[in-house]
């Protein structure tokens, strides 16, 4: 689309507002017309408890869908006991919405991070136990912070229990604040292999927030801060973060909750997640696609989780992502782009019946997607507009994303 239109149609889409009343998205069904659809919710209409309602929020990630814009497109175009494929799969957001509707998913992801967080979401388990796991690892930092109030030194003492790689830890953490990380990471080895991905989310939210740096940059922070600092999210000086516990205890009481939550909502559709590049996985018999790719040349994927890769010894594959923010966003990473993601949606769309849907979410401000289109051969049956006018931290600039919504000739 050209630019001009491309105004046009963001200028249409905002002048709804008033009009449209925004889509409930349990309301919708294989019956609600396109045409009916606000997608444009406010903070008024849909507000961010909901957004990131119980297991959602387990671990922040930069580029993810929210759940409501899933579910209007699964209860839409799915039917309890179908599959649903994300090739992308994220933080899982596609799989728990489909969960919840009786709708079997599969997601792909090459990211070590991403799958570890998607099961730990996904998996089955009994919230008392997870509450007495997660009891006894906090238990275990409250000794060891005992220990070391007792014997002042053992902060220089921390080599027997530090990764491989520690320099990065060194580096972005204060030593109680990673004496505390590798403690809670040693009870982690001791509890119920059953509830260990839980308490490794924990362990990186935690870590997210207790590195060297303010309060508004948590996202990619590019130094450490060792010095009080003017703080922009809470409008006064700020300090350093020099201990990781307060965020182990705050995340833990919360990531149980929302287990819980999420448990109790919990049907026995089949959640499969593939730790693998989806453009060579072996791909399943699906019955159609929810997605939201990645960006060309914007978001380094891996490296929004440095600390997980660090704290817990995963393997880094940035090299192999697909627009990758090392690629930049030139002509060529362009054209390389579409042929990559071309060739992934190809193979998973082989694996579906004439008609099947595919529903790509995509922030396509370089009008990729429509080649992409052609190039597997798809028709295309809408292209509707949204704005995104919520945005947490500093990063409070709306924008406009499109769903594409094919079907497999």
């Amino acid at each position: 689309m050209p630019s001009g239109a491309s105004t046009r149609e963001e200028t249409r889409v905002i002048e709804a507002y008033a009009d449209a009343k925004p889509t409930i998205a349990a309301e919708v069904s294989p019956e609600t017309p396109l045409e009916s659809l606000n997608l444009n919710w406010r903070e008024r209409d849909l507000p961010e408890k909901q957004r990131t309602k119980h297991v959602h929020r387990l671990h922040p990630y930069l580029g993810k869908f929210i759940p409501q814009l899933v579910e209007v497109f699964l209860r839409k175009y799915f039917q309890p006991g179908q599959t649903v494929a994300d090739p992308f799969a994220g933080s899982g957001t596609t799989l728990v919405q489909a969960n919840e509707l009786g709708i079997h998913s599969i997601g792909y992801d090459i990211s070590a991070f991403n799958v570890l967080l998607m099961r730990a979401k996904t998996e089955r388990c009994d919230p008392a136990k997870l509450e007495s796991e997660v009891r006894d690892a906090i238990n275990a930092v409250r000794r060891t912070n005992c220990t070391a109030a007792r014997i002042p030194e053992l902060d220089d003492e921390m080599t027997d229990d530090e990764p491989v790689d520690s320099d990065y830890l060194r580096h972005w953490y204060a030593p109680e604040a990673l004496r505390e990380l590798l403690t809670f990471r040693s009870a982690i080895m001791r509890a119920n292999p059953r509830y260990e991905l839980i308490l490794k989310v924990i362990l990186c939210r935690a870590a997210r927030s207790a590195r060297l740096t303010t309060h508004f940059d948590l996202d990619f922070p590019k130094q450490p801060t060792t010095e009080p600092y003017y703080c922009y999210k809470h409008s006064r000086t700020c300090e350093p973060t020099r201990d990781a516990m307060k965020f182990l205890e705050r995340y833990a009481a919360d990531t149980v909750a929302r287990v819980a939550e999420f448990q109790a909502l919990r049907t026995d559709a089949d959640v499969t997640i593939i730790h693998a590049d989806s453009a060579k996985a072996r791909v399943a018999k699906i019955d159609g696609i929810i997605t939201s790719p990645p960006y060309v040349g914007l978001i380094d994927y891996h490296e929004q989780h440095a600390y997980a890769y660090h704290l817990l010894g995963l393997k880094d594959r940035r090299s192999e992502e697909i627009g990758a923010a090392a690629n930049g966003q030139s002509e060529r990473a362009k054209r390389k782009y579409q042929e990559a993601i071309a060739n992934v949606f190809d193979r998973f769309v082989k694996k579906m019946p004439s008609g099947g849907p595919i529903i790509v979410v995509a922030g396509d401000k370089h009008n990729l997607y429509p080649r992409i289109a052609e190039l597997i051969g798809v028709e295309t049956e809408a292209v509707l507009h949204r704005h995104v006018n919520r945005r947490t931290g500093r990063r409070n600039n709306a924008f406009f994303e499109s769903v594409f919504i094919w079907r497999k000739r």
